[in-house]
This record gives C-alpha cells, sequence and structure tokens, in this order.
C-alpha cells in the first residue's frame, strides 16, 4: 500500500489532498501544530471526515520537533503542504514565524529525505507571491521572481532549498507555485471567505485598492490534481510550475460573479492598498500543461458556487 505524508494535513489544501488520498486507498499520515493563526476549530472540522479512517494517522506536532527520519521509512510520497500563510502578517515581528515555518520547517524534511530509501517524489507547495509584480502577464516561470513581501521571500528561498537538495543529493523534489486557491475550507483570512460571511452577514466587504488588481484564482481540486500530477510524473522531479485557474480577472469582476451567485448586491468598502500585496498575477501553466499534463477545470463562477455552498453550512 502507498504511504503518504501530507504536513499542514488539517489546513485548506492539506485536508482535501488528504481526503482525496485516502479516497483512492492510500495510507497516509498527517501532520499538523494547530497553531493560533486563525482558530484551530476549523482546522479540526476540516478532518472530520476522514479523522477516523483505518488508513489515517493523526500527528499533532510542529514539524521542527518530529523525527523525520523515521517518519520517512516506508513513506512513498510527501506532500508539504504546511507554511505560516498570509502576505500583511509577515512583516514586523511575525516574520520569526515566516521562517521558522516556511524556511526551517522545509530544511529539517530536506535533510530527512535524502536519506531516505523509500521516497518517490516531495512535492512543495509554493507561491505565486515568489513572483511579486511580474513583468510579464500571464507569468512564465521563466520570469525572474522579484517578491514583494517578506512571506514571498520565504516561499522563493523554500524553494531554492528544495532544488538544492535536488542538485546535491537527488531529492526527487517537485514545487508547485500556486495562484489564490479557493473553495470550500478557505482559510477565514482569505478573501472570498471574509466576502462571503459579510454577505451572511449583511456586512460591507472590504476592497484595498480600486478594485481593479487583478488575481488567477485556482479551484482547490485543481490544485489537488496538480499535486497528484507532480507526485506521478517523472519529468516533474527537479522542476517547479505554476498552477493557475485559466483566467485573470479584477476584483471588482469577482464581486459581480458573486452577486450572481448570491443573488443580491454586495456593498463595498474601499480601503487604502496593502503592503506587500501584488496588483496583479497571472499564471502561464504551458509549462504544467506539457510535462505534467495539469489542465484547470472548474470555472470561477462554479468554484465560488460551491464555496458559497460550504460557507452556508459552517455560519
Amino acid at each position: 500500500m502507498t504511504q503518504n505524508i501530507v504536513t499542514g494535513v488539517a489546513g485548506f489544501v492539506g485536508s482535501h489532498l488528504a481526503e482525496t488520498l485516502l479516497d483512492r486507498g492510500d495510507r497516509t499520515i498527517g501532520i499538523d501544530e494547530f497553531n493560533d493563526y486563525y482558530d484551530p476549530s476549523f482546522k479540526r472540522k476540516n478532518i472530520e471526515s476522514f479523522r477516523d479512517r483505518p488508513n489515517f494517522e493523526l500527528i499533532e506536532a510542529d514539524i521542527r520537533d518530529l523525527d523525520w527520519n523515521a517518519l520517512l521509512k516506508g513513506t512513498d510520497f510527501v506532500y508539504h503542504q504546511a507554511a505560516q500563510a498570509g502576505v500583511r502578517a509577515s512583516w514586523g515581528q511575525g516574520f520569526r514565524s515566516y521562517t521558522a515555518r516556511n524556511l526551517d520547517a522545509t530544511q529539517i524534511i530536506l535533510e530527512a529525505a535524502k536519506s531516505s530509501k523509500s521516497l518517490q517524489r516531495l512535492v512543495f507547495a509554493s507561491s505565486s507571491s515568489v513572483y511579486g509584480n511580474a513583468e510579464t502577464l500571464p507569468t512564465s516561470e521563466k520570469t525572474c521572481p522579484q517578491p514583494v513581501s517578506p512571506y514571498g521571500i520565504t516561499k522563493l528561498a523554500a524553494e531554492q532549498l528544495c532544488l538544492l537538495y535536488y542538485k546535491n543529493f537527488g531529492v526527487p523534489v517537485s514545487g508547485l507555485r500556486y495562484f489564490t486557491v479557493y473553495g470550500p475550507r478557505q482559510r477565514p483570512d482569505m478573501a472570498f471567505h471574509k466576502f462571503f460571511k459579510a454577505v451572511l452577514e449583511d456586512e460591507a466587504i472590504a476592497i484595498y485598492g480600486d478594485g481593479k488588481q487583478t488575481r488567477d484564482f485556482t479551484f482547490v481540486s485543481d490544485a489537488i490534481a496538480a499535486n497528484l500530477a507532480a507526485a506521478s510524473s517523472p519529468e516533474a522531479i527537479g522542476e517547479v510550475f505554476n498552477i493557475g485557474g485559466g483566467s485573470r480577472v479584477s476584483l471588482i469582476q469577482v464581486i459581480e460573479t458573486m452577486e450572481q451567485v448570491v443573488g443580491r448586491p454586495i456593498r463595498r468598502d474601499y480601503q487604502a492598498s496593502a503592503i506587500g500585496d501584488a496588483r496583479h498575477t497571472g499564471a502561464d501553466v504551458s509549462k504544467a500543461h506539457k510535462a505534467i499534463g495539469y489542465q484547470p477545470k472548474v470555472s470561477l463562477a462554479e468554484g465560488l458556487r460551491q464555496e458559497w455552498e460550504w460557507i452556508q453550512q459552517v455560519y
């Protein structure tokens, strides 16, 4: 039986990924420290549907405190989804948790991976934040990364660590640069979650800047498909791929689509632009399509409908 490790298993993407792996019959070890970056009760709910499955083992711990040499014995795939997320919180004193959870934790896993006899792939969850204000749109992996936030700096550095361990020790890594993932179980600090919650509570949604900033939004099931493809394709080893949703839209367009989904107007509260937010993001996914067969399938309207249904159940 295939054995996987999913770090950040109780998080947004990690919980979906673990559930998918269990559904196909794999043994899966999930690791999560349930820190308080957002309410841990959300994370507990994320794993409710598979917490008691016989092929699932939950380890509640900080990645840095575990014996990774022992954990990797017999493990075929590691999906490293754990990270300290959030652009705005990465400034100031908060930066220390970003270096600890995004860099130190990744290095510890890589150090153990270099002597693993069973490991077939380590898939690392990176971010479009590494590009910052990209010079070209849509942005390809050949574009020079220029992060505009401390968070983006740590994700880029962790990416480079992965590639160093591949080049020097043959660790079979593959990196995925997620472009704004959304869908059910989305973190409460992320925009769509906050927007839909505000709609439920009949409050205005906060818009930082003029609303004309654009993003490439990726539905969570497409991000999961990318992880599975990166794990199984030999062409993915030693490579980094953009994982986007297939279309770039402005925040105003998103809100208009949300209004269609919820069936009523949404009030808007325009505020000053946030420091560290890129003005535009857009993924050129042709490399991922060619190498691992990645093709986003869920439209923004359908994805928003699914997240709206979930939000109404949560609140």
